[in-house]
């Protein structure tokens, strides 16, 4: 039975996986491991109103991911965790993974389709 810590701490790591789960969080994140960025810049980038750009950099912040700087009237958002750069690299290597299996397995599926289809012709199996 999980206790009451492990609980704790399963869930402050689903509040963050949640916090990733959009593409222009994970793009906004992309973004700002080359660097600061201020609201200005990521709205321009990823082409959304400034409203809905905060909102997704106040996800990241609440789980922990990103940290915000205010100087003058701007605010400038840095990685407060560059490691979760090794968990995207992570993901990259599952995602070829991933393509490389359903590759294989088209391939085989066409060999076999096209084996049938010849034995269906009468043509020899080889």
């Amino acid at each position: 039975m999980m206790d009451e810590k492990t609980q704790a701490g399963l869930l402050t790591r689903a509040k963050i996986f949640k916090a990733l789960a959009h593409p222009s969080r994970l793009f906004i994140l992309e973004q700002l491991a080359e660097g600061e960025r201020c609201v200005c810049d990521l709205t321009d980038m990823i082409g959304a109103d400034i409203s809905t750009i905060s909102k997704h950099l106040s996800v990241l912040r609440s789980a922990g991911v990103i940290h915000a700087e205010k100087r003058g009237l701007q605010v400038f958002y840095r990685l407060k965790m560059p490691c979760i750069l090794r968990f995207f690299e992570c993901v990259g290597e599952v995602v070829q993974a991933n393509a490389k299996e359903q590759w294989d397995i088209m391939k085989i599926n066409e060999r076999q389709a096209a084996k049938g289809l010849r034995a269906r012709k009468g043509y020899a199996i080889g």
